[in-house]
């Protein structure tokens, strides 16, 4: 960071200053770069991004730093990008691809989701300590490749139907091959790298993991496209039953939908079911805490997926609100039949 600037305006959550921060304190202080800690209120919505503007104002910052999760990264890169400063990014979980994206994710006070910030350039340094992504609870970075594995498949829709990228241009033989390798990635090292995060150790298919979460997705998704599969996470927000679940364990659900919306082959779709029960990813309504199915409550998820400017019309066909419904509940009973339920 010396290079960036002397004061920094720390996004953080209380509990992560209370692991890191004398960490980041020492660091910081080791190469004169004043601190002052923002602490950070739960949802990267406009109300909170306006508050933490203000305080880089009143501390006459020039650098905004993020340490935390996804959310909390968000925030820094939108007021990095507001404040016109440079921003650093020190994820501390590896839960979604936020950490090198150059994209916020802008919810609502109550976590629903309210719209994308797409933004000039991606962040100026980010930092990844394995050691204290290991340290995180598993849950987290297995969300983390629940979100991962979107990028295949959404870039391979968005390929089809030759749609804009996040990054406003047009699938490069590039992106989808880091798509393809994030992929990859997942399905040989995912299951060992859950094993060994539950031993409390990292691997050589840990640190693999990471990198397929954060970076492959990040660069796959904005210069390969977003498709139906975030859509349906953005739909899914508005159900109450889901907000106790991580980004990435919807997109995941999202992912299956996807598949189902595509007819995709029974190999690749049972493959990718099968592939997300054996990380604990939710692949039925029920794993997602619906437990009595209503037919409005799921139209209103399909219509949430499906207004003008989603990314689901990036898929090679037109998707109506009722096609997201079906798929929806196919994908649920599909989801059944695969664990036995």
């Amino acid at each position: 960071m010396a290079p960036l600037g002397k004061k920094a305006l720390a996004i953080i959550s209380q509990s992560g200053y209370q692991r890191s921060g004398k960490l980041v304190d020492a660091s910081l202080k080791e190469n004169d770069i004043e601190v002052v800690y923002a602490y950070f209120n739960g949802e990267c919505s406009k109300v909170e991004i306006d508050r933490i503007k203000d305080l880089v104002q009143e501390n006459e910052a020039d650098i905004v730093l993020g340490i935390g999760g996804g959310k909390i990264l968000d925030t820094a890169k939108a007021v990095a990008y507001y404040e016109k400063l440079p921003v650093v990014i020190c994820p501390t979980i590896a839960s979604t691809d936020a950490p090198c994206s150059a994209l916020s994710v802008i919810y609502t006070e109550e976590g629903v989701f309210d719209e994308y910030l797409f933004l000039p350039s991606n962040p100026n340094v980010v930092i990844i300590d394995t050691d204290v992504i290991v340290k995180s609870p598993v849950r987290l970075t297995i969300a983390g490749m629940g979100d991962a594995l979107a990028t295949y498949f959404e870039a391979r829709a968005c390929q089809a139907s030759n749609a804009t990228s996040c990054a406003g241009g047009t699938m490069t033989l590039a992106a989808m091959a880091l798509s393809e390798l994030c992929f990859n990635t997942l399905m040989t090292e995912g299951r060992k790298a859950k094993l060994a995060l539950e031993a409390g150790v990292s691997t050589e298919a840990v640190d693999k993991v990471i990198e397929a979460n954060t970076l492959l997705s990040g660069i796959g998704f904005e210069s390969g496209g977003l498709a139906a599969a975030h859509a349906i996470h953005n739909g899914l927000t508005v159900m109450e039953e889901c907000h106790h679940l991580y980004h990435g364990e919807k997109v995941a659900f999202g992912t299956i939908c996807q598949l189902v919306l595509e007819n995709a082959d029974e190999d690749e779709l049972f493959e990718i079911i099968s592939f997300c029960t054996e990380l604990d990813l939710p692949v039925t309504l029920e794993d997602m805490g619906v437990e009595k199915i209503n037919p409005d409550q799921i139209m209103a998820v399909a219509q949430a997926a499906t207004v003008e400017d989603e990314t689901i019309h990036n898929m090679p066909f037109e998707v109506t609100a009722e096609s997201v419904y079906g798929a929806i509940l196919a994908a649920d009973a599909i989801g059944r039949y695969i664990k036995g339920d």
